[in-house]
This record gives structure tokens, sequence and C-alpha cells, in this order.
């Protein structure tokens, strides 16, 4: 496991980082042949269970997810969210972390800034859990979108809280939808590695949902490249099935015992 994070700490400046989203094995096996970092993200409660925001999504659901991907994975940096509420305080995010890492074999959890909970990390790394920190728009703590760093205030805020959790321990920090030129601070700001989405390419690595860019989840913000349209291709095949069934076309001998 160490070697994994101070492969991740090693790019820093140097390699861009590759960071994807997976919710099962099926993906994690296609996924681990390019990314350096897979996520489960707790982003699965929108994306698989439509929900409205990330707010209910259970510790449970995140290690059942998190079991399925992991009997993807061989050489990625498996990262596992830590859901709203369950890091409430240093002994509750401990028992929880552990938790997870005990029935998962993750080698991380991620947990999402207040503002405030630079001790809980801190406290964590100091139980030999590693952890990636998220600052800017994080969206357990809030219910409407906002772009993050716009203000001198608010670039200044974001530049000190990504210090603080830099000292705290943390091996890496995702931005996620923070003005560019204050992502471009903060990446310089710190000597670990930053994770960005939707916070341009200055950062040190990349993140995206896998659903969003292969056009499965049908959530395209300005940031999201949407790389193929599998929803259409899905679609097609299975207009293609039920034409077959409904005329006898399948299933032929060769697919008949």
């Amino acid at each position: 496991m160490k070697s994994k994070i101070d492969k991740i700490k090693a790019k820093k400046n140097k390699v861009p980082i590759v960071c994807l989203t997976a919710y099962s094995k099926n993906f994690s096996i296609i996924l681990d042949k390019y990314c350096d970092i897979i996520l489960v993200g707790d982003s699965l409660a929108n994306v698989l269970y439509g929900m409205k925001n990330t707010h209910r999504i259970t510790l449970d659901k995140m290690i059942s997810h998190a079991q399925s991907v992991k009997q993807g994975i061989r050489k990625s940096l498996m990262v596992v969210d830590l859901p709203k509420n369950t890091y409430k305080n240093s002994d509750l995010s401990i028992k929880n972390a552990k938790k997870v890492i005990r029935k998962t074999k993750c080698d991380a959890v991620k947990i999402e800034s207040n503002y405030k909970n630079h001790n809980i990390i801190r406290d964590l790394v100091k139980k030999r859990i590693q952890v990636m920190g998220h600052i800017g728009y994080t969206p357990q703590f809030y219910k409407k979108f906002r772009i993050k760093g716009g203000s001198q205030l608010e670039e200044n805020k974001l530049i000190k809280d990504a210090i603080k959790i830099e000292k705290a321990g943390a091996f890496a920090i995702v931005l996620e939808c923070i003005k560019q030129k204050t992502a471009k601070k903060i990446t310089k700001a710190i000597s670990i590695p930053t994770i960005g989405i939707g916070s341009s390419s200055d950062c040190d690595g990349q993140i995206l949902v896998t659903d969003d860019l292969l056009g499965l989840s049908g959530f395209y913000p300005k940031f999201v490249k949407k790389y193929v349209n599998l929803n259409r291709i899905v679609a097609k095949s299975i207009k293609q099935y039920k034409k077959e069934v409904i005329n006898k076309k399948f299933p032929k001998s060769n697919n008949s015992f």
C-alpha cells in the first residue's frame, strides 16, 4: 500500500495522474489498465441510485460496491469515499475508515473538507490510514452547485485549507470546480498532488465520473467531456435484440441446447 501512495506522490509536477470512478468489478477491470487511481465515489448515489445528491448514501452501500470494485483491481490505487455523517468526529471517522479498509482492502479513504476537519485527517493518518482530501465544491456539505475560488477572500481560504490538509497528512487533494487561477495557486502552494475535476489542467491530475464521460449518466456539465455515447449504442443493441426475439431470429440453433 505504501509503495502505491509513494508512486502517486512522486508524479507531482512530473506526470499527470489519471483517475476515474468505478462502482463494480466490470468497470474496474477495464479502468485498472489505464488509471493510477480508481475512486469508489459516493457519486454512486446519483449515478446508480437516482438520488438528488450524495447525502443519503450509506457506509454499507459504499462497502458493498467497493468490494466488487476491488475484485477487478491489480495495480491501481483504490480510494473509497467516506459518505456524509460518517466522519463527524475523530472516533467515528477512525471506526468507519477501519471498517471500510478491513472489508474492502482499499488503499485509502477520501473525505470532503468543511474547513474544520483537519484534525480528523490528522487522527486518521496517525492510525496509519491513508487519506485523500477534497476541497472546493464539496457535495456532502452543499445543496446547490457553485463554482469556488472566484473572489480573493475565497481563494485565500481555499489555499489555507489545502495547506492545512497537507500538514494533517493527506497524500493528495481533489479540487472540485475551482476557478483555474485559484487551482493553479493551490497546486503550487502544496507539495502533494492535486486531482482536478472542473478545475483546469493546472492540477497534477484529473478525475471524472466514468458514467459521465461514457454518456451513460445523462449528466453533462461543462467540465465533462463525453468521449462516447454508450446510451445510444446500448439502445441500438437492445432494439436489435427485441426485433430478433419478436421475429423468431433469436435464439438460433447455435444459441440453444
